[in-house]
């Protein structure tokens, strides 16, 4: 069988890159949730995602026997290796038939474009940073993902070890039943508060103000994850983006701004799992799909705590649990059955013993990998 690798030139060979999952998933991994074609076409467009105002994108296309087999992105994300003082490419967006042979050109093709800039490893998968979902699943494949997580077959973990792929960092993810909640814990964190020599305090997004929220829960996120393995400051056109693209689905009763004696130093954000909705469009809004978008929104019974962030001084005083408390009795009240934290880093030990204490278990498991990239010979 020969494979052949060729970037995306053409407006017909982006068609074939969006729609190769389709390829893959439908018949035989019913846990699949088809992304919207058409936020995924604003993504790979540089006039209108703004990542590629700092970040070069590559796209490659697979094709064995003349069919497209594979995709992936190959990534140069300069913020993130200005931040880290590091020279790493990244690669996403990776989508391969059950081939090892298919799986090798691509990541093949992808350190080459990396080595061609001068980047030392490559690392991912990350579509195109860790601002969006990035991560291999590597357990668990029966439950469908929360919004915003990746999805991806069993085999993918052969493909990327068997190319010379290792771990470089595992992201997890907790879930819980509301009705599995440690309560008592959450009295107890309430006690504390009580008894804070601070006022500590928790309200919701105000939507009125919303462009000036988010302006906020930037400015605290890039400061309370800045020291985090793989953190991206994210720049104000990003976060405009991403702003734009959830407003919609927001719930502002599970957007939190913590503060403290009236200074606003921590936010938690969780949103109700539109994936559950998304799962019956595929892939398409019109001419129906938003309809069914409509109808299956008010059936929505899961969340997802996408992030919580507090500012490094002020992370022993309760205030932590306290978002939680606020969001989960908010979440109870909107019928939410079921919440995911997702992702944790391995390591993050403050973090991962909160969530087992107040009753989350771990419930799946995102690997990064890295493979360095051989230098080039000397031209003698």
């Amino acid at each position: 069988m020969s494979v052949e690798i060729r970037p995306v030139a053409t407006s017909e060979e982006r068609r074939a890159f969006l729609r190769f999952p389709w390829k893959i998933y439908p018949s035989s991994y019913p846990a699949w949730v088809p992304p919207l074609l058409a936020e995924e076409k604003k993504r790979i467009d540089p006039e209108v995602n703004p990542f590629f105002e700092h970040g070069s994108v590559e796209l490659f296309l697979a094709y064995s026997n003349g069919d497209v087999a594979g995709r992936i992105a190959a990534v140069e994300n300069t913020l993130h290796n200005e931040f880290h003082q590091e020279k790493i490419g990244f690669f996403g967006l990776f989508e391969s038939v059950e081939d090892q042979e298919v799986a090798n050109a691509l990541f093949d093709s992808a350190a080459e474009w990396a080595r061609d800039r001068g980047l030392i490893a490559l690392r991912g998968p990350a579509n195109f940073s860790t601002n969006e979902e990035c991560g291999l699943l590597i357990d668990n494949f029966d439950d469908p993902p929360y919004v915003l997580m990746n999805y991806n077959p069993p085999y993918y973990v052969d493909l990327f070890e068997n190319w010379g792929l290792a771990k470089a960092k595992d992201l997890l993810a907790y879930s819980v039943r509301h009705d599995e909640f440690d309560d008592r814990r959450f009295a107890r964190i309430s006690r504390l508060v009580e008894r804070s020599q601070h006022d500590l305090r928790v309200r919701s997004l105000r939507m009125k103000q919303f462009d000036k929220e988010v302006e906020l829960i930037r400015d605290l996120y890039n400061l309370a994850w800045e020291r985090n393995w793989g953190f991206v400051p994210m720049t104000d056109a990003e976060v405009d983006y991403m702003a734009k693209a959830l407003k919609p689905v927001v719930e502002p009763d599970l957007a939190m701004i913590g503060e403290i004696d009236g200074v606003p130093v921590g936010f938690a954000l969780a949103l109700p799992d539109i994936n559950q909705a998304l799962h019956h469009l595929n892939g398409r809004l019109l001419p129906f799909g938003i309809f069914k978008l409509l109808w299956y929104m008010r059936r929505i019974n899961r969340m997802r705590i996408i992030t919580l962030g507090i500012q490094e001084e002020h992370r022993r005083t309760g205030l932590d649990g306290l978002l939680y408390i606020k969001m989960f009795g908010n979440g109870r009240r909107l019928g939410i059955d079921f919440a995911e934290s997702s992702w944790i880093l391995e390591d993050n030990e403050l973090m991962n013993r909160a969530l087992v204490k107040m009753g989350f278990v771990l419930s799946k498991t995102y690997r990064m990998y890295e493979r360095a990239l051989e230098p080039r010979p000397a031209i003698s």
